[in-house]
């Protein structure tokens, strides 16, 4: 076995000893306990969730384009992909790669996927000012006023950012230009990585004029989606007896997943768990915050890869994905 799939299996094995370590020897109890039916409804919505996401999908590339059977099996290989590279890298890859077999163009493929991102972040501005609302009219004890400020940080200095490489990536792009030519890097490959970013650049504003009846449908989906998954914790919790608030739950969720993904780790894993026990343990004590860990990441993340990769494997093949990892591992 070669050191990247050492890498996700040493991972794997660290995420689930976690939650057993903080857990002891009432972690079993509270799973035996937990409702089954309960399980499976989330189960179910996680697959909701992919089959809103393939909607999604058609509607920026063109539903002629694309089928509903062959985008659901997009998205999965592509949720696969993030979750067993390192810091997500194979997501946008593998969705180039795989819309690239359906006749659609690398740039605008790559583009697709940022702007699926870019509604993400759109959705979680809007949710966090609903939290932020929902702040207001409860009261908060320290504890978690400091995770909603942090979380409220988090993201706008992220959407300034963005805003920021928007405004001025015309002078960003001849940054990287004079960068380039310091490197050394000889002028035929430089042209062909200026026609790269063009073209991006291109596609995505391509993405952008779409009409106004299809950005409103991609984010409406995208906050169905996002509402599904963001659920799964507060029902868990709702399963195993502690009564948290959805709200609160959510910011447990963004700063516990935002951890994982700047750890560089596939999936965030056991960075993710963590960073969730510190956060969701003084809410609502070990035992329960261990079991909740183990039930979320089971559905949000364990289940990704156990139904994803069959799929990955069938549709993009096991060259690709060392391939994925290779490259970030460069």
């Amino acid at each position: 076995m070669s050191g990247r799939w050492w890498l996700l299996l040493g991972a794997l094995v660290v995420a689930g000893a976690i939650p057993l370590v903080l857990g002891g020897s009432e972690l079993f109890e509270r799973l035996l306990r937990f409702p089954f039916w309960l399980l499976l409804t989330m189960l179910s919505m996680i697959v909701l969730g992919w089959y809103l996401n393939a909607l999604r999908l058609r509607l920026l590339v063109g539903r002629r384009r694309l089928g509903q059977r062959r985008a659901l099996g997009v998205v999965i290989a592509t949720e696969f992909a993030i979750c067993a590279t390192p810091g997500g890298a194979g997501g946008p890859l593998t969705m180039m790669a795989l819309l690239l077999r359906h006749g659609v163009a690398p740039a605008k493929g790559t583009a697709t996927y940022a702007v699926e991102q870019l509604t993400d972040l759109l959705f979680f501005a809007c949710a966090l000012v609903g939290v932020l609302i929902y702040a207001v009219t409860h009261s908060l004890n320290a504890y978690i006023a400091s995770l909603l400020g942090f979380s409220a940080a988090l993201l706008i200095g992220l959407m300034v950012v963005l805003a920021l490489l928007g405004r001025f990536h015309r002078q960003v792009f001849l940054l990287n230009g004079w960068l380039v030519s310091r490197l050394g890097v000889k002028g035929a490959r430089k042209r062909s990585w200026a026609r790269k970013v063009l073209s991006f650049r291109n596609a995505l504003l391509d993405c952008f004029r779409l009409p106004r009846k299809v950005l409103l449908g991609v984010f409406v989906l995208t906050t169905l989606h996002w509402l599904l998954r963001y659920s799964v914790l507060y029902m868990t919790l709702q399963g195993l007896g502690s009564q948290l608030a959805w709200a609160w739950t959510f910011i447990v969720q963004l700063l516990a997943l935002t951890a994982g993904q700047l750890s560089l780790l596939p999936g965030g894993a056991g960075s993710a768990e963590l960073a969730s026990a510190a956060l969701l343990t003084p809410l609502v004590g070990k035992s329960t915050a261990a079991a909740a860990i183990l039930i979320w990441r089971f559905v949000t993340y364990y289940f990704y890869l156990i139904v994803g990769a069959p799929l990955f494997l069938h549709l993009a093949g096991r060259p690709l994905f060392d391939r994925l990892v290779r490259a970030r591992g460069r």
